[in-house]
């Protein structure tokens, strides 16, 4: 009895620390032109990036044009060159 109430335990406490990291979690999909790529974190994008955010749940329409390039790290893209600032 003793060790299925640590295993309840433990799992509540999993399940708990799991539901508390998705809290601060936050994604967006960035668009620059036809190129759209996903972030992590939102920046402040420089005016000249002419970047458009949104949501992580968001996608094009079937006549839409878009294309997914990813790459880690601050930056964007401008056409088919990563700029990273």
């Amino acid at each position: 009895m003793f060790s299925l109430r640590k295993t309840l335990f433990a799992a509540a406490m999993g399940a708990a620390a799991w539901a508390f990291s998705m809290v601060g979690a936050s994604a967006a999909i960035v668009c620059s032109g036809p190129v759209c790529w996903h972030v992590a974190e939102v920046y402040d994008y420089p005016p000249d990036a002419r970047v458009i955010v949104h949501p992580d749940d968001w996608s094009w329409q079937p006549s839409e044009d878009y294309v997914w390039r990813e790459h880690p790290g601050r930056g964007y893209w401008r056409v088919d060159r990563w700029i990273d600032w």
